[in-house]
């Protein structure tokens, strides 16, 4: 491990500190952050903000019960303090920690230009360059908002296992909005790039994405409401992937099994959905918005597969759950930052390719509903119950692609959803987003490629 945030024998000897009186477990989780964004809303620079910070969180584990602290430090005699504060939780003897072993390096990234060694005025270029790639669109955008994003997170774990590892994770990420405004009729549409990469992310013209925000708004103008019924639904590609993440993923993670909170408990080796369908929750996808080399636990992650074949294969453990199921965690230990627990989260979430046209799901649709894209919903992860809004969406009127809908939601359950996929596309794209749970918030990719749903219930107020 290069570069460590804190030394080895410090470590070892704050591990020894909290495991003085006792315990299972102990773990020190350094972290040192520097985030930088740049916003632009009406054709004004709002603002550069530029802010870093750096920490500590101790972790002991006595039996079923974890005690915590953090400091805004990474000096020793700081760090000595949570761990003799926490230590006062257990009662036994003292347990011997294991000796530190430095863990073999895992850095599926690949950063070709880092964001620090790009310009301030290079970055706010890239969000006049949106604004006015937005404006070129048509006169019937009145407004655009643009926001340039990039976060460096470098990480260093010990624990009483004799784990010492750590990463360095870049993210940059460009986020824009158009507003379209006709006869006293409002619209936005919002498109974001993003990735486990640096400025290279951007190298290609950013003002593609602009012009997509555009396009959204402009098309939004000429909607008509939502269909109401029971119908054939194409999702789409990229932010389609909601669905998946929302009303399946989250019932997958086991804190939620563990807790009789999902309604996959129990369910393992039952075939949920037909034998072409595979899903998988990836930390490890290729510079993919969610991936890292390690969770923060220091786990490696991993490609699990969750469906195989239509079976449920596994679920998504950190270390403590999967301790408690005398499994193995599966690299899904997340944590929004030092002062936070890990707890089960998804990374990359997707169901794999088939080889289906997109077009071919269209026509297979007939009559139905073409939904591109999500926005807020509701999802009961013990039922698996689901209400989610379509963002974006379109008639499909015999066979083809044709009105742009507004007022559209989906309202169903997510087993029932598994058991009527009909045909997956090729075309997988994964989308950024940030999934909060547990009063924390982590970067998650959501994404797959179209899926054609045979019937769903779809809300709406139109004919």
């Amino acid at each position: 491990m290069s570069s460590p945030l804190i030394d080895p024998d410090v470590a070892e000897r704050v591990i020894a500190r909290a495991l003085a009186r006792g315990g299972d477990f102990a773990e020190v989780y350094a972290e040192r952050r520097h985030g930088l964004s740049v916003s632009l809303d009406d054709g004004r620079i709002e603002g550069a903000s530029d802010g870093a910070e750096e920490g500590v969180g101790i972790r002991l584990v006595v039996g079923d019960a974890t005690y915590f602290g953090h400091v805004d430090s990474l000096e020793e005699p700081r760090l000595a303090e949570i761990a003799d504060s926490i230590a006062q939780a257990s009662r036994g003897q003292a347990l011997k920690p294991q000796t530190l072993a430095a863990a073999a390096q895992v850095n599926p990234q690949t950063v070709r230009r880092a964001p620090e060694d790009v310009s301030l005025a290079d970055k706010v270029d890239v969000v006049r360059a949106c604004d006015d790639a937005a404006r070129a669109t048509g006169g019937e955008i009145t407004q655009v908002s643009a926001g340039y994003a990039e976060n460096r997170r470098t990480v260093t774990i010990y624990n009483s296992d004799g784990l010492a590892t750590g990463d360095d994770r870049i993210r940059v990420r460009l986020a824009v909005q158009a507003v379209a405004r006709r006869d006293g009729r409002i619209e936005n549409g919002t498109e974001t790039h993003g990735g486990h990469a640096g400025f290279e992310l951007l190298e290609d013209d950013p003002r593609r994405i602009a012009e997509s925000a555009a396009r959204k708004a402009l098309t939004a103008l000429d909607a008509v409401p939502a269909p109401a019924g029971k119908m054939p639904v194409v999702v789409g590609n990229g932010f389609g992937g909601v669905l998946l993440h929302e009303a399946v993923g989250h019932g997958l993670e086991s804190d939620a099994v563990q807790k009789d909170a999902s309604v996959y408990a129990g369910r393992i080796g039952e075939r949920l959905a037909p034998g072409f369908v595979n899903a998988f929750d990836d930390g490890r996808l290729p510079g993919a918005w969610g991936t890292d080399g390690i969770d923060d636990e220091g786990m490696p992650t991993q490609k699990v597969p969750i469906l195989r074949n239509g079976v449920l294969e596994s679920f998504l453990y950190d270390r403590l759950r999967a301790a408690r199921d005398e499994a193995v965690s599966t690299g899904n230990g997340r944590r929004e930052s030092f002062r936070h627990l890990p707890v089960p989260r998804m990374t990359n979430t997707y169901f794999a390719p088939g080889d289906a046209q997109v077009a071919d799901l269209i026509e297979a649709a007939g009559n139905g509903l073409y939904a591109v894209s999500f926005g807020g919903g509701q999802v009961e992860p013990a039922t698996g119950d689901f209400v989610f809004g379509v963002s974006e969406g379109y008639l499909i009127e015999n066979g083809r692609v044709t009105k742009p809908v507004t007022g559209a939601t989906l309202t169903g359950n997510g087993l029932a959803v598994l058991q009527v996929i009909e045909a997956i596309a090729g075309d997988l794209k994964i989308a950024t987003g940030y999934c909060g749970k547990a009063g924390q918030r982590v970067p998650a990719g959501v994404g797959q490629p179209h899926v054609l749903l045979r019937e769903i219930t779809v809300g709406g107020t139109g004919g």
